[in-house]
Order: C-alpha cells, then structure tokens, then sequence
C-alpha cells in the first residue's frame, strides 16, 4: 500500500472514543502486587483485599522484558484453589478477562503451570498452560444474577499451580447481549436463536476487516481488534475500503460500545478490478477457532456499515457461514433508519467444522445489477460457547439438600417407581425380529420432521442396497453403551467408536449430534452414496440407525486409521516407506477414479484429505467420509452449480471462485494430499512463516525452482530415486493446475503413480504410450474396457482390485454378519 492510501488509515487513529464508557461496577486488579500500576489510561490496584484467605504466592518478575508494561511484572500464584470475590451492585452482562505472562523466578517457572479458572461455578479455562511468550488475555462475557462474582483458581494435579498477572471484571453496556435478532445457521437453514443471554461467550477472534490494528486505548470497552488479512483465503478477492467520516449511528443499530468508530470506518469490498476473477465471486475468510474435530457452537457477529455506495438500496448481498446462507440478500439500508454509512450488526450462531475453522463469505445477491455488484464486511467477533457448570462445586453445595430432599421424598419417590414398573411391564411388548431396509422402511426423525430418504429406500429398494438398518440397543451394546474410552475419532457429524458386533466383527460407529452442523443431509447422502459402490479401495457401510432421532452410521473398522496419523503429529506411529507411501496414494487414487467413472454421472467426493484416507492392517488405503459427496455433471454438462464445500487447505481454488464443481476439484485436493505424502507436514500449518504456511504454494515454489528433495519428509531422505520422485513432483503439480481443465484426469494420476512407483521399484522407463496428463511415455499393458478417452478410462484392474455395481461378495466378505448383511 502506498502513503497516499496509508493515509486515511493513519488519520483514524487520531479519532478519539465516541464517548467514555463508565461502567457502574470496575474492578482492575494487579495481581500479586501491593501497588498500582498503569496500562492504557487505566489503573490496575493490589489485588489482595479482593482475595479470600486461601494461600497464595506474589512473585515479582527480577528481569522484566524492556518497556513491557508494570502490569506484567508481577503475578499471584496458586498452589491451591483460591478465589477472589467481588461484590456488584449492577446484575446482567458482565465482561471478565485475565491477562497471562509467564516468566520464571523463585523455584516457579510458570510455563510449566496447569489450572482450571471458574467464573461463579462455571469452568470457563481448564487445564491451561501458558506457553506463548506474548501476553495472553482471555476475556469472557457472562450474565450474572446474583450480587456476588466469584473467580477460583483451581490447581491440577498434585505439582500443578496456577497464576494471573491481572484480572479485569467490569458491567458490559446495556443491549451488549440480546435474545432477539440472533440467527441460528446449519444444515437446517435459518432460524430463531433466542437464548443468547444465557450463554457464556468466549472471545476466540475479533477482526477489523479492511484496517489496522485497533488497540484498548481506542476502544471503549478496551478491547483489541486485529487486521484481517491473515484470514483472508484469496488475498485478490478482497479490496479495503475507508472512509474519514464519523459513522452515522442510529436508534436501532450498532453503537461505539458494540464496535468503535475505527472498525466501521473501514472495510473490504470486492476486489472487481482484479480481471482474473469472475464476475460473480466471494471474499471468504477463515477462523481457526478449535483443533480438528473440536467442534463447538459459536457466536458470530458481523460488522456493516455501507461506506462505498454513492446512495442508498444500490448495495446487496449474501452471508455465507461454513457454506450455509446466513443471510440471503442482505440490504443495509433496510436494517437503519435508510441512512448511509450508518453501523449494524448481525449476531449468527453457528458450529465449527470438523477441522475446527469457520468459513465467513460474503458475495453477490442475485438482485445486484451487473454494475453494481458488491459485498462489504467492516468487522467480525466470533466468540465460543462454553457454558459448562462445575460438577464438584456444584455438587458440595447442594449435598445437604440432596440428603434432606431424599429423606423427605423417600417414600414418594418408591411408590412413583412402583407404579412405573407395573405400567412398563404392562406395556411392555415382544421384540420384533431384525429385518432389513427394503422390509422394515425408514423409521422417521422426529426432530427433522421423518426422513424422505429413508422411504425412498424402502419403497424402492435403494438401487440395490442390501445393507440393514441395525437397532440401537445393538448399537450400544457393540460400544459398551459410547463409552468415551473406545472414541477413535470426531468431526462435525459427530463422534466416532470402536464398536464389536455380535458376531464378533469390529465396526466403527459414527454418531450423529443432534444439531450438528452436517446432521441429516451429511447423513442421507452417505448413506445414498454408500449403498451404490463396492470397491476395495473405499470404505464399506456396514448399516445405520435411525431411532430415537438418533442419527448412527456403521462402517467396516479399518484398522490403522487415517493416513494424517502416520505423516505427522504428536500421534504419528512410525514413519511409512516411501513404496509404502506410492501404494497408498495409488490405492486411493483407484477409489476416486472408481467413484469418477464407475457411475453415469459418476460421484464427486468434495472433501479429499489425509484424515479422509483410512489404512486397514496391511496398510490398503480406503476413501471414507462421503458426506458432502456429489453426483457428477449429466453427459450435456460440463459443471454442478452448488455452495463451496470442503476442507481449508484442500479446496479447489476455481471451484471456489465460480462455485462450480466438477471431479477435477478432487484432482486438486488429491493433488495436496500427495505433498502432503511426501513432505510429511500438513496441508496448512498456521504456526510455519508465512511462506510456508500453505503446503500447495510452498510446494510448488520448490517444484518451480526444481529443488524438490528439499523439502522431503527427513524420514524418505536417501530412500526415493530420482526419477521417481520426478514423475511424483510433477503429478502433484499438475493436479494443482489454477484450472481445471489444465489437471489430469483421477485415471491419468493413478497411471502417472504407478509408473512413479515402478521407476522407483526398476528404475526402468515404460514402454511408449500417451498419457493425456502429460508428454511423458508410459506403458499400458491393462486393457481398456469402459470408454475410450482418458478422461472415461477403466481397466480391468479396476475390476480385479474392486467392484462394480454388480460383482459378487470379494468386496464385502468382511461384512457377512447377521447385522451387517
């Protein structure tokens, strides 16, 4: 950015707050301190008399950093459960946060601390260790009811402690947190949120989009905002707007309390010079917000203020969160008093995806004329759920009561269960024999209003299925009632166990959370998808359940789990041989080329990743996870137009431009994962520099500088030939083709990974043929059966290692059990 559009951003960090907020009750401690100190204009005072008469240590920092502030040379340490107690005069919405910097004096090394904090009984930190080397301030926003908030400090384990540097608890503004406006987004749409209030919220992320850095001292509630750009996924999309005028607040909008004036000032909008991109196009970003599988409920509040439109009613578009419309046709002018550059915002709950990110997109209504079409987004704060009420304390207090209310209800409470017992014996009925799909129909959903899919299944006989709907109590039978010790997974969908049928066949069970950001259509479409293919290289249904609005998938048990675990991370088991490696990659690519061709429109996985590809115990690689699958474009189409799904790292980026999905978007997310193969590190690692944070662009400049073996997982040092670890490089590389015409075929790559691993294994080149993917000669000795262009290619190995639709039991013979056939 130059100095001439720097400007305008300097100037509005010489915008004072709007106004001082003065909370009724504000209490800034100095933890561990006898004196005051000083930090953004706000005085911090000793913190003992707020401090009940546990023991506690006050350490003081002997080597401070330079310039860092006083605050943070001293701490209060815990050895043992402490708790500090303030008396409020005002009830309702109150921020609290606790600020953390580590250092190490007298015997304690606080990077080694391990403590739970509780806020009024309600376990708002646990576990946490700190280990950064910058500040940690953790902040949360609560509604109390009571005229006493008590913060404990709870050690874990027997050498754990615990420590603060200081402690912040003040009233939040009024209408900070409502219970109306808030829009629940999921798989079932969109609809009423009204329980915000009650929730404790967590603040993960809070964004000026399109600005600097905002700090507490231009904040009325003294919070910091930072610039968007790191989350930004297509840098190119997104152009910053800023004005140098006071937002216009309204009665009925944002105030300088819910934002400052700073984030409203700026924003970004589309980035239509950029002549790469389409016409029509988003500006996405994405959040980490919990690790893999952690996924949670959120609040999302989005910032708007229309400061790039000459008049008003010219500027429509849509929200998108994780993929689902959040808002259709959003028009700020109708959510003010029709007023430009006039602040509102939107609250939206939603869950992280299983990889723990949440998308935010914003592009073009279908009301937008061709001139005018734009999206804007000034800020976003997305804050976690994390209501969870402390069992043991809880439990201390109302033993007494529990023990009286016993004593008194004691015979009340015999007859009631008499009386239940005589009714359930009475009512109770002959358990009905299993019977299978086509018999026994589809039992409904209640929550979802019964289930369309399970009809079809049963009226029509699901394409030939012949799965079988298993009951629940055999479920909870084969995983000792989900008990949490056989978890071997989670995602979005739900958890995932280890499971033994009666006859002694390990399955693994995923269990839908009701609610759950997948839920009923993830459900449907694996079991839509599941019942049509057979192949070895993908992984089988073994059945469902659907009682109880329970929402349960049964699959063969592949034993060694996804292929992430055996690339890296603290789980890794020992490293795979490259050969090893080939034969996985090639095993997978038999799958999807199986799942692109094997079918008239053929299925378009859409979420191709390393923890997607599953080892069984010799290591034979099986595709999994068919949830956000898609059928294929019809034979006079050359594309499905549908949301952006998929994983941050893997996703095809002409896919998310035009939300156009064909087969080769597998191509590119196929073509990260054999990176991610060879260089033994994961698709995006947020901790790496910049460079090197996405693997795909990381990779490919490496490629480009024609020094690919130095980047190779140090456990295949030595151990890969030349040129097969050429022919590798550049099948990669060209799955990851900016289009997708420029990408192979699924059966030009499963080609082009045999003859890396024959290279590897001979050393000796192919006979000639012509690979469509590439220049390069390659032997084909298989003959072709279905098709004749390379893009319709099918061998006879892809039936001698799978299936079609109609071969016999090879594929399944694992899975002749009384239930799972």
């Amino acid at each position: 950015m130059d100095i001439q559009n720097l400007i305008p951003f300097i100037l509005l960090f010489f915008i004072p707050c709007s106004f001082c907020f003065t909370p009724i009750d504000n209490y800034l401690l100095n933890s561990g301190s006898h004196t005051n100190a000083s930090l953004f204009n706000r005085v911090f005072v000793a913190d003992s008399t707020f401090l009940s008469a546990e023991k506690s240590i006050s350490l003081t920092n002997q080597n401070p950093p330079p310039n860092s502030p006083t605050l943070y040379h001293t701490a209060r340490v815990f050895t043992n459960t402490a708790t500090y107690r303030f008396s409020m005069k005002k009830n309702g919405i109150q921020l609290v946060r606790f600020h953390f910097f580590h250092f190490k004096t007298q015997g304690f090394d606080m990077k080694s601390s391990n403590f739970d904090v509780l806020v009024n009984n309600i376990l708002v930190l646990t576990g946490l260790q700190s280990t950064s080397d910058d500040v940690l301030i953790k902040e949360f926003i609560l509604k109390i009811e009571s005229n006493l908030l008590e913060i404990l400090f709870r050690p874990v384990g027997n050498s754990g402690f615990g420590y603060v540097n200081a402690v912040e608890v003040f009233n939040a503004p009024p209408d900070f947190v409502l219970d109306y406006g808030t829009r629940l987004v999921g798989p079932n749409g969109v609809e009423v949120y009204n329980k915000l209030s009650s929730q404790v919220l967590e603040t993960i992320h809070r964004i000026n989009v399109g600005g600097l850095k905002i700090t507490p001292f231009n904040d009325t509630l003294w919070r910091t905002w930072i610039p968007d750009e790191d989350f930004l996924v297509f840098k190119d999309a997104a152009k910053a707007a800023v004005s140098t005028q006071t937002p216009n607040y309204q009665k009925g909008g944002s105030t300088p309390e819910i934002a400052p004036d700073n984030v409203y000032m700026t924003a970004q909008q589309m980035n239509r010079d950029n002549s790469i991109l389409a016409s029509r196009f988003n500006i996405t970003w994405n959040f980490t917000v919990a690790p893999p599988g952690g996924g949670a409920p959120h609040l999302v509040r989005l910032h708007f203020c229309d400061i790039v439109s000459p008049v008003l009613n010219l500027l429509y578009f849509d929200v998108y969160i994780n993929g689902y419309v959040a808002y259709k046709d959003l028009d700020l002018s109708s959510l003010t008093v029709h007023t430009l550059a006039s602040p509102v915002y939107v609250d939206f709950v939603a869950d992280s995806d299983d990889s723990g990110v949440i998308q935010i997109n914003v592009g073009p209504s279908d009301l937008s004329s061709a001139m005018r079409m734009n999206a804007i987004l000034n800020g976003a704060e997305i804050m976690k759920m994390v209501n969870v009420i402390d069992s043991s304390i809880v439990h201390r207090k109302k033993k007494l009561g529990v023990l009286v209310s016993s004593i008194v209800g004691g015979s009340v409470g015999l007859f009631i269960v008499i009386i239940v017992f005589l009714l359930a014996m009475k009512c109770r009925k002959k358990k009905p024999k299993l019977r299978t799909v086509e018999s026994a129909g589809w039992t409904p959903l209640r929550m979802f209003g019964g289930s369309s899919l399970g009809r079809m299944l049963s009226e029509t006989g699901s394409h030939g299925y012949s799965g079988l709907k298993i009951p629940f109590a055999d479920i909870q039978s084969a995983t000792n009632k989900f008990d949490r010790s056989l978890i071997i997974g989670s995602g979005g969908f739900g958890m995932v166990y280890k499971g033994v049928l009666k006859d002694n066949v390990k399955v693994a069970v995923k269990r839908g959370m009701p609610g759950s950001r997948q839920g009923l259509p993830e459900f449907q479409t694996e079991i839509t998808i599941l019942s049509k293919i057979r192949h070895r290289h993908l992984v089988s249904l073994v059945g469902f359940c659907e009682e109880n609005s329970e929402m349960i998938l049964v699959y063969e048990y592949v034993e060694k789990g996804p292929l992430k675990r055996h690339l890296y991370g603290s789980a890794a088991q020992p490293p795979l041989s490259w050969k090893q490696r080939l034969e996985i990659c090639i095993g997978a690519a038999r799958g999807l080329h199986y799942l692109h061709t094997g079918f008239a429109q053929g299925i378009i996985h859409r979420d191709i990743k390393s923890t997607n590809i599953l080892l069984d115990e010799n290591y034979v690689a099986k595709v999994a996870d068919f949830g956000l699958s898609r059928s294929g474009p019809c034979m006079n189409e050359t594309h499905v137009s549908t949301g952006v799904k998929g994983s941050f790292g893997y996703l095809d980026p002409e896919y998310y431009r035009r939300q156009q999905l064909t087969d080769k978007s597998d191509v590119y997310s196929f073509g990260v994962v054999l990176f991610e193969v060879l260089c033994g590190r994961p698709a995006v690692d947020p901790q790496l520099t910049r460079e090197q944070v996405n693997l795909a662009e990381w990779a490919l400049e490496w490629m480009n500088k024609g020094m690919l073996e130095h980047i190779v997982d140090p456990h295949l040092v030595g151990q890969i030939k030349d040129r097969s670890l050429k022919k590798f490089g550049e099948t990669a590389e060209k799955c990851l083709a900016e289009y997708g015409v420029d990408r192979p075929t699924m059966g030009d790559v499963l080609w082009n990974l045999e003859y890396a691993l024959q290279l590897q294994e001979s050393g000796q080149q192919r006979e000639p043929h012509t690979d469509s993917s590439t220049n390069e000669a390659v032997n084909v000795t298989n003959r072709v059966v279905l098709g004749s262009s390379s893009s319709n290619r099918r061998t006879e190995r892809d039936y001698d290692n799978g299936c079609s639709d109609i071969c016999g039991s090879q594929v399944f013979s694992q899975l002749m059990t009384n239930e799972g056939r």
